[in-house]
């Protein structure tokens, strides 16, 4: 293939490399030796991953952790254009500002259906495997080409900017791909199986109604906990959904599926560990609550929490 998902890796991790390399050589910034470290790190994983030993990978996330988990990660003193200036871009360009943003879904819309099965000299010209995912990249780099042509920008301003946001947004910004590591090693270490034995031996599953509120809630808990929705949904669904729903009281899977996941976003709205659901976006906007996304969402997860066990004990069993 002409295009992989590894091409797509590597390039996330020369833009994160080039950000630590950024951070240890402001000499402004107050911590910039271990949230330099933190970036380096996080590049090699992009960068390196597939080389390296599984056992010096997790040393290198344990690292992360501990440099996050003690304040290590810090953001540096930059320059914004000022109120006038960017008022002024901002006038010039008009509505051509949305061309590099509506340029990212456009591209990826292009490969994902009309370039799919494409080949140049016998060669796919996108990963088979990952369509949709090569699309995007490919289209976050014609934004990229697009914004700096419109702007009269260079890329070196790009990265600048992409380090201020990155700084901006901290040690969340990996936290969706780490917890998405978390939820693999929960169905490796088999906790869908001691979710199961735990619900089995002291609720009585018997109860239909018991056994669909066990598993959405428990879809919501546990995305609450793995701030992930996909990483709970191996766990409940491999210890409630297929022995007890699918098993014992003969339900629909693919409704128990489709709302399962839908009771998973439940517990997405409501807590800090989907950061970039819930902490990114009050960090961007400067909020003083860090917390006011999740209290504006709280009431609105729980009723549809509510609604989605009346759905699934009405329509999984039909």
């Amino acid at each position: 293939m002409i295009l992989s998902i590894g091409d797509l890796f590597y390039l996330s991790g020369a833009i994160v490399a080039l950000i630590a390399l950024m951070t240890l050589l402001d000499r402004d910034h107050p911590k910039r030796w271990s949230s330099g470290l933190f970036w380096g790190l996080y590049a090699l994983m992009f960068l390196a991953s597939d080389r390296l030993p599984p056992e010096w990978m997790g040393i290198g996330v344990i690292a992360m952790a501990l440099i996050a988990g003690f304040g290590g990660v810090g953001a540096g003193r930059h320059r914004p254009p000022t109120e006038a200036d960017a008022k002024a871009q901002a006038r010039r360009l008009g509505h051509k500002l949305f061309i590099p943003a509506l340029a990212i879904p456009v591209v990826t819309m292009i490969g994902s259906t009309l370039l799919k099965d494409v080949k140049i000299g016998g060669l796919a010209l996108l990963d088979p495997k990952n369509t949709t995912l090569v699309s995007l990249g490919a289209g976050c780099v014609v934004a990229l080409i697009l914004a700096c042509w419109l702007t009269r920008d260079t890329p070196a301003q790009a990265m600048r900017e992409a380090r201020r946001l990155t700084d901006a947004l901290g040690w969340a910004v990996v936290l969706p791909q780490m917890l998405g590591m978390l939820g693999l090693v929960f169905s490796d270490a088999g906790v869908g199986k001691a979710v199961a034995h735990v619900t089995t031996s002291y609720i009585d599953m018997d109860s239909r109604f018991v056994a669909v509120a066990v598993y959405v809630v428990g879809m919501a808990l546990f995305t609450v906990i793995m701030g992930n929705g996909f990483a709970a949904f191996p766990v409940m669904t491999g210890g409630v959904g297929v022995p007890v729903l699918v098993g014992m009281h003969h339900g629909n899977p693919a409704v128990m599926a489709a709302i399962g996941m839908f009771s998973g976003y439940c517990g997405t709205l409501m807590t800090p560990m989907a950061a970039n659901f819930n902490i990114v976006p009050a960090a961007l906007l400067e909020l003083p609550d860090k917390n006011a996304v999740i209290k504006a969402q709280v009431p609105t997860a729980a009723v549809l929490l509510t609604v989605n066990v009346l759905l699934l004990y009405f329509l999984m069993f039909r």
